[in-house]
């Protein structure tokens, strides 16, 4: 191979620059070409500006629109979950209250089998019977402090026939007294 001659290589370098300048001459645009263009471009730009807004109001429009959309979504399925939540504790609830009756159940009949049915009957009865009695002595004792002489006296006197004279002193004090004895007099 023979190596290109450094004239030849600058010859051939020209020839590409000079069809380079052709190609550009013939896609350049003259003075008139080039205002038409700017004027189109310039029209373009202006109808952006103003249609800037209502496509702003569009996409404001649209972004609230998601926003209702997912809000109503996330409700949904937020409500679901709790229901579902309240469901599923429920159906537990259930479950466990269902184990402890049959617990309970188990419970009693071992308690029947071993101290016997009878007896764990009237140990029960005989166990409300002192429990109804202690209530209906301390209801007697109750009520017989409450009408006792002393509590009527105190606030009853000479009234509800119980009797007695209140006797005002000279002190301001007072006294009812129930029965007053009075000195025996000589000539009866």
């Amino acid at each position: 191979m023979s190596a290109k001659d450094p004239f030849q290589i600058l010859a051939d370098e020209l020839t590409l620059i000079r069809k380079d300048m052709d190609q550009l001459q013939r896609t350049s645009l003259d003075k008139k070409d080039a205002q038409a263009l700017h004027k189109k471009l310039a029209e373009g730009v202006d109808r952006m500006y103003r249609a800037a807004p209502e496509v702003q109001q569009a996409i404001d429009n649209r972004l609230m629109a998601v926003a209702a959309f997912l809000k109503e979504e996330t409700t949904k399925a937020a409500e679901k979950a709790a229901k579902d939540a309240i469901l599923n504790a429920h159906d537990e609830s259930i479950d466990a209250a269902r184990s402890l009756t049959q617990a309970a159940g188990e419970a009693r009949r071992q308690a029947w089998r071993y101290f016997g049915g009878f007896w764990v009957w009237l140990t029960s009865m005989l166990a409300t019977g002192v429990v109804l009695g202690l209530l209906l002595a301390y209801g007697t004792e109750t009520a017989k402090a409450a009408f006792s002489i002393d509590t009527m006296a105190r606030y009853g006197c000479g009234k509800l026939g119980i009797g007695g004279q209140l006797i005002e002193q000279s002190d301001g004090s007072s006294l009812c007294a129930f029965w007053i004895k009075l000195p025996e007099q000589s000539g009866n």
